[in-house]
């Protein structure tokens, strides 16, 4: 399929990369998010997700979550051994933020990672997906509050990690507000 544009016949693939259905701008999410500008119709491969292709060494020795003021990286595991990071080469993608009830999903096509709308997009939306961030097992009560999610929707887990309700509600950690307490008395013993 092609698109006309100024008389020149282009791969719709490119077209969309040059004129592309969002923008980046400040997020009350976290940072800055990636917004519609015009309507995103569902199945929309929106952007790939792309950047340096690390193995688990180098992603450590890029990221020591232990010595991290707060969990912040651009990181998209395609597997057990390999990870991109999408601060070094990265695009747009990495500033797509992560809600418990998302508007878009990350799908791995033979390695690549490409942001798909799981439903229609309105302009003015910001473009999310759920990040089900994994952390070796057992996960604890600390897991939970160095990765919080504030993505404010009613289902919010209140944390970005892959984790059921029953298992937050074990931490005793459930509802998220307490989460969203927790998270904030961390912030205030360390100033």
């Amino acid at each position: 399929m092609t698109v006309l544009k100024y008389g020149i016949r282009r791969p719709l693939a490119r077209y969309v990369r040059e004129n592309p259905p969002y923008e980046v701008r400040s997020s009350h999410i976290q940072g800055q998010g990636v917004f519609a500008i015009r309507p995103i119709r569902k199945g929309t491969r929106v952007i790939e997700y792309v950047g340096d292709i690390i193995d688990s060494d180098e992603e450590d020795r890029r990221y020591d979550d232990a010595y991290m003021d707060r969990h912040h990286t651009f990181l998209f595991r395609l597997d057990e051994d390999h990870t991109i990071d999408a601060a070094v080469g990265g695009n747009d993608a990495m500033f797509i933020n992560h809600s418990c009830e998302p508007n878009c999903e990350a799908l791995d096509d033979d390695g690549r990672i490409f942001i798909f709308a799981k439903r229609s997009i309105r302009p003015g939306e910001e473009l999310t997906y759920d990040y089900q961030f994994d952390v070796d097992p057992p996960i604890t009560r600390s897991d939970v509050l160095r990765y919080p999610c504030f993505c404010g929707t009613d289902t919010c887990r209140g944390t970005i990690l892959n984790v059921s309700q029953r298992k937050l509600a074990s931490l005793k950690l459930w509802p998220r507000e307490r989460i969203f307490k927790a998270v904030a008395a961390k912030k205030k013993r360390r100033r």
